[in-house]
């Protein structure tokens, strides 16, 4: 059944005499208001956990498909020899924006959170690298994996891709992961409402039959509970929310350093999302609520 514009309007406005239907208090108001508020709260988590896994997938994506590592083993004398050929072929391959060889104390930095900042890396044998920066067109990866077999044989292309893909893929599966959590959370903050309107329903069933008895329509009488179920909702989906957006402006921001922890909070537009829940609550509060009590009072004929 459609919902049109007079229903709209009665519901907004509201009406004195079906409200005393409803209890205004009691178990029921309680359940609701806590159940919409509860959802709204974890709402504002998976979003939070679905925009950041999107950005991370994103970034991914775009930074480490651009990128690639020329890793060189050689003995001490040749070292420098095999540097400076990984290099010249780089230089001289179609594709290739830059090559960077990394200094000493770069590649201690990229160590260090593995092994510490005092890492003796002068006294240890640690490969070389070089950073690979494709153009547009990229590289072909074999040719040049050739090209460097020849000319420096102790280096070796790393083009990401073993490892870039599964991360972009585990990225992407905890967005859907998010997604589909506030499907469940919808769909449960629907089913508990709908069981605190059916206990409302039930609780009021003498109050209902004399509404019936001196004329009083079904609609009239649901429009009562659906109107204060779906307030009720509301009410609990603002406070929800606002704790909730609170909880994420109270983490870390985010940071290269703290990585993908750092960086659950929204960012930019992504803070209007939150602002969707609570009339989003509503909405299902009252589908919920209305459909529970035209069954219901159906059921009661």
């Amino acid at each position: 059944m459609k919902l049109d514009m007079e229903q709209v309007v009665a519901l907004l406005k509201g009406d004195t005499q079906s409200a005393k239907v409803v209890p205004p208090s009691g178990y029921t108001a309680t359940l609701t208001l806590f159940t919409s508020g509860a959802m709204a709260f974890l709402v504002v988590f998976a979003l939070a956990l679905s925009l950041a896994t999107g950005r991370l997938a994103d970034r991914w994506s775009s930074e480490l498909a651009r990128s690639s590592t020329v890793r060189i083993s050689a003995p001490a004398g040749q070292m420098d020899a095999q540097t400076r050929a990984a290099a010249e072929v780089l230089r001289t391959t179609p594709g290739v924006a830059q090559a960077r060889v990394l200094s000493h104390d770069e590649q201690k930095a990229l160590l260090a959170p593995w092994f510490g900042p005092d890492l003796p890396i002068d006294s240890l044998p640690i490969p070389q690298l070089i950073e690979v920066i494709e153009d547009g067109d990229g590289y072909d990866v074999e040719g040049l994996r050739l090209r460097l077999s020849a000319e420096a044989p102790g280096a070796v292309l790393d083009d990401h891709t073993r490892w870039r893909k599964p991360l972009v893929k585990a990225a992407d599966r905890l967005r859907s992961l998010g997604l589909f959590s506030i499907l469940l959370i919808t769909l449960a903050t629907g089913a508990m409402i709908t069981l605190a309107a059916n206990a409302a329903l039930a609780a009021n069933k003498q109050v209902i039959r004399v509404l019936r008895l001196v004329g009083a329509q079904d609609t009239y009488i649901a429009q009562a509970f659906v109107r204060r179920f779906t307030l009720r909702a509301l009410t609990g989906a603002i406070a929800g929310s606002v704790l909730g957006m609170i909880a994420m402006l109270l983490l870390p921001s985010a940071s290269t350093a703290g990585g993908f922890l750092t960086g659950l909070g929204f960012q930019g537009w992504h803070w209007l999302w939150p602002f969707i829940i609570p009339p989003f609550a509503a909405g299902v509060a009252f589908w919920a609520t209305r459909a529970a009590a035209l069954r219901s009072l159906r059921e009661q004929t």
